[in-house]
Formats: structure tokens, sequence, C-alpha cells
């Protein structure tokens, strides 16, 4: 898509979101290794397009996002507060899921961010049962799922593509393939190289959308979403991806050549769009600066306000286990 069919506000509220999202997971990786952050932590680098495109496209008073444990990009894109954030992260009380979810369960009921799950594929099912709801109470809203490429070969993937479209649910799967299952490359595991295929088993309309470009990912999406409400059916959309940092903060990512990822970064999605809109005229180096230290000055305070922040309770260790 041409920057140029956009108002300037929107395509700048995009290259913000990517941007906090890039700085936040940066100051992460930085906090990790002080050891101010502990436990499993999953970075976001380079795929931030994707999260950012396709939440773009949600009415979120109505609309769900249900993702796996890589979801510290897909809270900030649903507006969760950075301090909230940060705070999960350090396993402070302020934190989003109250210090104890960590990385892998950034939370927010209000926002219509459901998690955030540790399990690989544990929460397709449970944004199946969101998608339910909304067909049952005949909500006029629609569910993004998303998962990884690891998480492609669980069975739980496939029993519930079947059943979402016995029952029709307003859901759109989101398959992130980043390339690399921890560190196996997808092709080495897969018997089939484009995964969008696997919809046709089910009777689900699919296809391959270029994850490293927010607008395509942005229309791709919408596109889905008018799909599933004109022919009452679900959607999978295989967003092809990648990751600029390893599976995890303790992967030092060398299972992959120094080629193969400088070719990637030449596709970074935030220095894409900043191309495009600099070369549409919509968007000066001195604005783009000037967006950068904003989002840096917003991840710094959110470490602030984690360290200042009180640890859980003892007591807590017993709350909000039960409904």
């Amino acid at each position: 898509m041409k920057v140029n069919q956009y108002e300037k506000a929107f395509l700048m509220g995009l290259l913000e979101q990517m941007l906090l999202i890039r700085r936040f997971e940066e100051k992460s990786a930085q906090m990790y290794g002080l050891r101010k952050i502990g436990g499993f932590c999953h970075l976001y680098i380079g795929q931030e397009a994707v999260a950012v495109g396709s939440i773009a496209a949600l009415d979120l008073k109505k609309d769900y996002v249900l993702t796996g444990y890589r979801d510290h990009g897909h809270a900030l894109a649903c507006g969760m507060d950075p301090n909230a954030a940060m705070a999960e992260l350090f396993g402070k009380a302020t934190g989003c899921s109250k210090g104890k979810g960590g990385s892998m369960h950034m939370f927010d009921a209000d926002k219509h961010m459901y998690g955030g799950n540790g399990i690989v594929g544990g929460h397709i099912p449970i944004a199946a049962g969101v998608a339910f709801k909304l067909k049952y109470n005949q909500e006029d809203g629609v569910v993004l799922c998303y998962f990884g490429d690891g998480a492609i070969h669980q069975g739980v993937f496939h029993e519930t593509m079947n059943m979402a479209k016995i029952w029709n649910l307003p859901i759109i799967f989101i398959c992130e393939n980043n390339q690399y299952g921890m560190g196996t490359n997808y092709k080495r595991v897969s018997s089939v190289h484009d995964y969008s295929v696997m919809g046709a088993s089910y009777e689900i309309p699919a296809w391959q959308v270029d994850g490293m470009n927010v607008l395509t990912v942005y229309e791709e999406t919408k596109k889905a979403i008018k799909l599933v409400k004109e022919k009452n059916t679900p959607v999978f959309l295989e967003i092809q991806t990648y990751r600029y940092r390893g599976h995890s903060m303790s992967d030092p990512a060398k299972y992959r050549t120094k080629e193969e990822l400088e070719a990637y970064k030449s596709k970074d999605p935030i220095i894409i769009f900043k191309t495009e809109m600099m070369e549409a005229g919509m968007l000066t180096e001195d604005e783009y600066t000037l967006l950068d230290k904003k989002q840096k000055d917003i991840v710094n305070e959110s470490v602030q306000y984690a360290e200042q922040s009180e640890e859980p309770s003892l007591e807590a260790m017993y709350e909000d286990i039960y409904a």
C-alpha cells in the first residue's frame, strides 16, 4: 500500500507504536542483562509490524487479542501502560498481572488483551472460547489469536481450527512465522513450507502476508475481518516475519548465519516504514528523531517506575488462584 493514501496522523501512530515496542524490548534486554528481570523473556524485535498493523485494524471496545509468550509487543499495541508492562517484567505488585505472571503473561482485561500464555499453543482453544462467547451473545466482535510457527504442529491448533469452522466462530488465527521454532528452521520440521495451505483442510480461507510491512499487515487484517463478518467464517493468516534476537534471552542464536541476519535487517519494518514516509514527504528526519526520543523517555520512565514499585506481599501468593 502507498503511504500517501493514509492520513499522516494514522501513519505517525503506527510508527510511534513500532518504535515504542522496539525501544521497550531493547530496554528489557538491557535490564535482563543487569538481572533486574528474571525468568523467561522472549523479545519481539523485528516482528513489530505484525502486532501493530493487525491490532490497528481492531476496535478494542468489542474485539479481543490473545497470544503466546512473545507478548510484550501485542500488549503495548493494545494500549497497555508501559509502566504496568515493565513492572510486570520486574515482578512488582504494580505490574499488569500483579508481578505474578512475568514476561509470558501480559494481561489487561480493560484493553481486551487476554494474554500472554506460557504454554506453546495452549491459548489457541481459549481464543476460540472467547470467539464462541462473541457468537453466543451475538456480539459484533472478532478475536485475533497469535502463535508462532512452532505451535503449528501442536494438535490443539488443528483441533481448534476444525471446531472453529464447524461453529463458524469469529476468529482470525495468525501464525507469526518468524522462521525459527526455538533454534530450528521451520522448513526442517514441516512437511509443507506454506502454512496457509493448512486452512484448506478445514475449509477456512487462508493466505500468506508480508509481516515486514505494517500497512500490508493492516490492510490484510481488515480484509480478514470483513471476511469473518460477511461470510461467517474463521480466517487463517500466515504472517511471515523475522526475529532479530534469539528465541529467548538465554539463546545466543548461533544456528543462523550472519549473512542471513544482515539480509533480514535490510527488511527492518521500522526502517522500511520510515523510508516510505520520508519519500512521500510525510516525515522528516527531525520528526523521526523527536518521536524516537519520546519513546526512549517513556521506556526509561517505565524502568524507574518498576524499580520504585513494591514487591508483591507474601499474602498475594494465595490471591487470584480461584475464580
